[in-house]
């Protein structure tokens, strides 16, 4: 999820999405981890990742009645989310792990008539990124029908929600060497609508962090 909140009120969110928000989110059965980022510069100012069990805890159950039923310091925040871009996907590829310093994202449409792009970032641009210096791990991401999701109450309070069609994740310690490898073999991807942030990681939290 990527959004923008306004500057007067991120003590504020950020306070709400730390001690209460998060916690809520990773005490429902299925969610795993959840992680902010913050812009290194320009916008979106957050990009929020929450990774779960399966698709099927983000699409019934204990999750929808959560978002059907905000808390009231919920509902105070939830407004302040500007230009909401927000999908449920599935994992394509992965390649590495754990949680690094800086995050590169990069939101994309596969090009009509074909997903060569797609094919050629998981089988032979992806396994070796992270055994680069400054880099991590990478994720190919593609979003699942929000069709098969109807509008929550929190959706309704936001104003309704955009939706990226994939999503490129690149993780590592170096945000220059996050930068090199976006501006190298990937500036010539051929894929539409491509939009790129940068990002350092600022909170994240597991279920097992929970109380007991």
């Amino acid at each position: 999820m990527w959004w923008d909140v306004p500057p007067e009120v991120r003590s504020q969110w950020e306070d709400w999405h730390s001690h209460e928000h998060m916690p809520e989110r990773l005490a429902i059965p299925g969610f795993l981890r959840g992680t902010r980022w913050v812009a290194h510069s320009g916008e979106p100012s957050y990009f929020v990742l929450y990774e779960t069990r399966d698709l099927k805890t983000m699409t019934s159950g204990a999750y929808l009645d959560r978002l059907n039923n905000p808390t009231p310091w919920s509902r105070k925040m939830m407004p302040h989310h500007r230009n909401m871009v927000r999908s449920l996907c599935r994992v394509r590829a992965s390649f590495g792990g754990g949680v690094a310093h800086a995050l590169a994202t990069i939101r994309f449409s596969p090009a009509p008539g074909g997903r060569s792009a797609m094919k050629w970032l998981a089988t032979q641009w992806m396994p070796s990124l992270p055994q680069r210096k400054g880099l991590t791990s990478t994720s190919l991401l593609e979003s699942h029908s929000a069709a098969a999701v109807p509008p929550t109450a929190e959706q309704r309070i936001r104003g309704g929600d955009a939706q990226a069609d994939c999503a490129l994740l690149i993780c590592g310690y170096d945000v220059e060497a996050l930068k090199a490898a976006v501006a190298g073999e990937l500036g010539k991807l051929e894929v539409d609508g491509r939009i790129e942030g940068f990002y350092r990681c600022a909170y994240s939290l597991t279920s097992k962090d929970l109380p007991k």
